[in-house]
């Protein structure tokens, strides 16, 4: 007897609707083939580009990246890793709007210093309130804190995205509780992001409940990223299907997993 499939399960952000809940980086790949390879693989459907690293169409005279990845198969979200402050990031989300022909969708990220790479949440707050202002869709990566993650959508931001761990770090979730209680708490999806580095990282952060997984480096730096790629697919999938097939009680003593009464002898 085959078994009947799966009801589609997509998720939605900024009236956008998704079939895949991992999200993907370009940053870090030998090469565009890789990237393109990797990506494919991955199954991803939103892929996230830093506008100050990687041409969109800034350079003439370069490799675009869209090329490898067109916008009419990707939802392109641009975003503004290697900003400090808030002027400079909303700056760079209006240039990728503009290179992007009034695509209104990005991935805000204002950094506080160079070696934690932890966000700046107070200037994140302030250039989410200017984006959505200006019309922007708004997703916004932040600390783990379940205070600010409620503030950010409270001003507009369409998906929140806490850290799992500092950015490349690949140390996985430090914080479960905070997690899980910005999920419990949001009327927004909520995608980790930040520091997932490898696959069972991956499905802890879909079995807390989270609508997706935003990661790059954890398949980048991979020995084989496409084989990582294909790897992280899989966990995605798993952790969202225990999720909602919904876990059984964690015990603190043994329960027997035969039946203790009705024996034969």
């Amino acid at each position: 007897m085959s078994t009947p499939p799966l009801t589609p399960d997509t998720f939605t952000v900024a009236g956008r609707t998704f079939s895949s809940r991992l999200l993907v980086g370009t940053g870090k790949y030998k090469d565009h083939a890789q990237t393109q390879a990797a990506i494919a693989t991955s199954g991803a459907e939103i892929v996230t580009i830093a506008v100050r690293r990687t041409n969109i169409g800034q350079s003439q005279d370069e490799p675009n990246i869209l090329e490898v990845l067109p916008p009419d198969r990707y939802t392109i979200l641009p975003n503004t890793a290697g900003c400090y402050d808030a002027k400079t990031a909303v700056r760079t989300c209006r240039l990728a709007r503009e290179l992007l022909d009034g695509h209104n969708l990005c991935k805000l990220e204002v950094l506080g210093d160079q070696q934690t790479l932890f966000p700046d949440v107070v200037a994140t707050l302030q250039a989410a309130e200017e984006l959505v202002k200006d019309g922007f869709d708004v997703m916004v990566y932040t600390n783990d804190d379940p205070i600010m993650a409620k503030r950010l959508e409270e001003v507009g931001c369409c998906a929140v995205m806490p850290l799992a761990a500092p950015i490349g770090s690949g140390l996985g979730i430090r914080n479960k509780l905070n997690i899980l209680t910005i999920v419990e708490n949001a009327k927004v999806p909520i995608l980790v992001d930040a520091g997932v580095g490898t696959a069972s990282d991956a499905a802890v952060a879909m079995e807390l409940g989270c609508d997706g997984v935003l990661m790059n480096t954890a398949i980048a730096a991979a020995r084989d990223p496409v084989l990582m790629a294909s790897a992280m697919r899989k966990a995605i999938q798993a952790g969202r299907e225990a999720f909602l097939a919904g876990r059984m009680p964690a015990k603190r003593f043994a329960s027997a997993s035969s039946p203790v009464e009705g024996l034969f002898f």
